[in-house]
């Protein structure tokens, strides 16, 4: 695991959220959707910093009950493939574990094979396919992971 640290995400956090999200994604959420996630009820959101204070990642996910839905991730085109989304979704199963969530699902891309490779290694399953689900008409696969 990387040296970063994951801590909650303030509202001073959006704006470079929203710089990641655009460098990430082909629909990327506005800035405002972000915002209103740090009120909602029911969120576990989180942000990864650097050692020097720079914020280079963030999970955003929902629980209800005992199960827990991961509706964004992202890490720093520079700062991928160092381990620090596993360390947001690890810091995720950590709380859905002490918070006895039983299941933890996300989608991805159809054609993300790395995405869903990565996935696989954190215990994930394909669970199964959702036709049409991105704005652009790609499938998404969903996946999940039996927390407890």
């Amino acid at each position: 695991m990387p040296d970063v640290l994951v801590q909650e995400v303030k509202a001073a956090d959006v704006k470079q959220i929203a710089a990641i999200e655009k460098g990430s994604f082909a629909s990327p959420w506005r800035e405002e959707f972000f915002i209103s996630e740090l009120t909602a009820t029911g969120r576990h959101n989180r942000v990864a910093r650097s050692t020097a204070g720079e914020l280079i990642g963030y999970v955003f996910s929902m629980y209800f009950m005992d199960e827990m839905h991961v509706n964004k991730i992202a890490v720093a085109e520079r700062c991928r493939r160092q381990g620090v989304a596993g360390a947001l979704m690890e810091e995720c199963l950590e709380f859905a574990s002490i918070s006895s969530i039983a299941m933890v699902s996300l989608e991805v891309r159809e054609s993300n094979r790395a995405a869903q490779s990565f996935y696989l290694t954190l215990g994930f399953e394909a669970a199964y396919r959702r036709p049409r689900y991105y704005p652009d008409g790609e499938a998404a696969i969903v996946m999940s992971k039996r927390v407890t």
